[in-house]
């Protein structure tokens, strides 16, 4: 059982709170996306990104006994 590639993974995690935390990066109007301030699409971009890497930190943790 290779724990390391698992504890790398967990790491995925950590990208979307990284991305997220500093507001001063994306608290701005401009560019607007489909009538969206940058503000609020980078915000909703972040939802399927998230997932995606939550899914791949699951699909590398989980294990078939």
């Amino acid at each position: 059982m290779d724990k390391g590639f698992g504890t790398a993974a967990c790491w995925l995690l950590v990208i979307p709170y990284i991305g997220l935390l500093w507001v001063p990066f994306y608290n701005s109007h401009d560019p607007v996306l489909l009538g969206f301030p940058f503000f609020y699409w980078y915000q909703l971009a972040w939802v399927p990104i998230t997932a995606f890497l939550t899914w791949i930190a699951y699909r590398s943790m989980r294990h078939d006994d």
